[in-house]
């Protein structure tokens, strides 16, 4: 029977119907997006990009923008927004606007072309989490910018403009509307309980199991209640931790190891399907007075979490109207599936 659960993470409702998966599909999926040539992103075309911004660098190469790296941030050669743009509000009536100040960066995942995140070993994966968490730290210095998401975009229907691995740091000079609501939401659960929503929902699924996918090394993989598609991964720290920045360097080889085995058992059980991730966690410091929100309380509330969102089909007209997403897709059901090929594999 179709279900209607609520995520209390943003505080809004998704339409669980496994028989939707039983419609007829007469659309053809949409093919992978051509190879650049040469691709601007692989070893030895480091003059094609931007000079870097950053680099893990393995000893081979002679200096910044040259081979010899292993992971490597430029600025976006076609950025949403500019870090040169000034900061300027524009009111009429009831219409506003802010010059399209903020950052834009890529993280080149490898220098091999045809590398994947769930192929690379976890040390590569902490150099990968090493530049997401410096780059926050560098977006954070200016006081202009509110928030920094961290996303991939993995292969085209997944909207990937480039085959070659990589993800994206986006900052803006306001704190997005869903970003805003998982922190509304949390901060209202805080101040009702004392407690943090994150950790509470946590202890629930630990102690359920039942959508629970792995737990090692400090952190939890689970299939959220009120998943938005198929095969929908959360991962996150089993302790409370606010801020992806404070994540020290055995953390983020902890976190490397999850990262890849959950991307791996996504790629054995959908033939390595598109999908998107994105990284939630806290603002910028410098952004909490203008929302009017104590540091201390958000410390309490907030905790980072990493949310795996794979794109077997995409959003269509009832969900952008009313807000609902409708997964043909059991949670409880792909948590199992995926738990089943850790056992297959030997874990």
């Amino acid at each position: 029977m179709p279900e209607i659960r609520h995520d209390p993470l943003l505080d809004r409702w998704v339409i669980i119907a496994p028989e939707r998966a039983k419609r007829p599909q007469e659309m053809p999926p949409a093919e992978p997006t051509a190879q650049a040539q040469p691709c601007p992103f692989c070893e030895g075309n480091e003059k094609e990009t931007p000079p870097e911004l950053w680099a893990r660098r393995d000893g081979r190469g002679a200096g910044p923008d040259s081979p010899g790296w292993t992971v490597r941030v430029v600025p976006n050669r076609f950025p949403a927004l500019t870090t040169s743009s000034p900061v300027r509000h524009e009111h009429t009536g009831l219409l506003k606007s802010i010059q399209g100040v903020g950052a834009h960066e890529v993280i080149i995942e490898s220098p091999g072309h045809e590398d994947g995140l769930a192929d690379l070993p976890p040390s590569h994966l902490q150099s990968v989490l090493e530049a997401y968490r410096l780059r926050l730290r560098a977006a954070y210095q200016d006081s202009r910018l509110a928030y920094a998401l961290v996303f991939k975009n993995h292969k085209g229907p997944a909207g990937a403009s480039l085959y070659h691995p990589h993800s994206q740091l986006i900052a803006t000079p306001v704190i997005p509307q869903n970003v805003r609501l998982k922190l509304e939401t949390a901060l209202k659960h805080n101040a009702r309980t004392g407690t943090c929503l994150l950790c509470s929902l946590l202890h629930q699924e630990r102690t359920s199991g039942t959508r629970v996918i792995l737990e090692a090394d400090g952190f939890i993989a689970l299939a959220p209640f009120a998943s938005r598609f198929p095969y929908e991964v959360m991962i996150a720290p089993v302790r409370h931790m606010p801020d992806f920045t404070d994540m020290r360097n055995e953390d983020l080889l902890g976190l490397a190891g999850m990262l890849k085995d959950i991307l791996q058992r996504l790629k054995m059980a959908l033939d390595d399907p598109p999908y998107n991730y994105f990284l939630s966690t806290a603002p910028n410091p410098a952004a909490l007075e203008q929302e009017e929100w104590d540091a201390a309380h958000l410390k309490s509330a907030g905790h980072w979490h990493l949310e795996i969102l794979p794109r077997q089909r995409p959003p269509a007209g009832f969900e952008w109207g009313s807000g609902f997403h409708i997964n043909p897709g059991i949670p409880e059901d792909a948590a199992q599936h995926l738990r089943e090929i850790g056992t297959k594999r030997g874990e």
